[in-house]
This record gives structure tokens, C-alpha cells and sequence, in this order.
């Protein structure tokens, strides 16, 4: 698995209306020890949501994961209500008319989920456990 980190410039561009929450982790301090190596790591969040519910969502193409029949995967980290939300389309695509359906994958996603936690922990130091 490889994560691509997608610039507030080019999120529209990577926006899928199939991103769904994968997991919500609540540790104490967590939310802004990752805000805090996110942003160190790669400046500015892929959009920008001030606010007292949502403050940062970093978003990233997932490289070196099937997710047929989608082409593309995306996940983002942001935090939401003082918990650390991993959220993806992984096992979601968007039909003809634009609305998020599931595909074959959608029974894999906790297995998905847990191998994110492992990159996000092994790759980027993360502390998600």
C-alpha cells in the first residue's frame, strides 16, 4: 500500500461522494498528535473545514490496492467530534447516475481497515493503537 497525499488544489479533482467512515478512534490527545504530524508532513489539509466538529481532512489516493471495479481509491484522515475518523470508497463506486453504490469489495472493508491502521502506524508513525 502507497499513499499519495492529495494538495487542496487538486481535491476536487479526487472528490468521490462514495468516501465512507471506515473507523472513528478515540484515544485521548490522538486527534492532535495526528493533526500535528499530518500537517508537519504535508502542510495544508486536502480542504480546508473550520469548524468545532471538523477541523483537518488530509486525503490521499491509495496506490497498490485493488478496488475494482472502481479505478481509483481514495481515503482521508480527518478528525471529527474529537475522534480521529479514517474514512474511503473502498468498496464503494459512484453508478451512472452519480450515487454511491457497493461493490464486490464492500465485505472486505474491515479487513481494509485494518491494514490502513497498520500503514497509517508503520509508515507515517501514526499512534492509532
Amino acid at each position: 500500500m502507497q499513499l499519495e497525499f492529495i494538495p487542496v488544489e487538486e481535491f476536487y479533482f479526487a472528490l468521490t461522494l462514495a468516501v465512507r467512515t471506515l473507523d472513528d478512534l478515540e484515544k485521548p490527545g490522538l486527534v492532535a498528535q495526528v493533526r500535528s504530524h499530518l500537517k508537519k508532513e504535508y502542510g495544508q489539509p486536502s480542504t480546508v473545514a473550520s469548524g468545532k466538529q471538523n477541523t483537518f481532512n488530509y486525503v490521499f489516493r491509495v496506490l497498490g490496492v485493488d478496488n475494482s471495479p472502481s479505478r481509483m481509491l481514495i481515503v482521508s484522515i480527518s478528525d471529527y467530534q474529537d475522534k480521529l475518523r479514517l474514512g474511503s470508497d473502498y468498496g464503494w463506486m459512484l453508478d451512472p447516475e452519480r450515487k454511491p453504490i457497493r461493490t464486490d469489495n464492500f465485505s472486505k472493508r474491515e479487513q481494509f481497515a485494518q491494514q490502513l491502521r497498520s500503514h497509517l502506524q508503520q509508515s507515517l508513525q501514526l499512534p492509532l493503537s
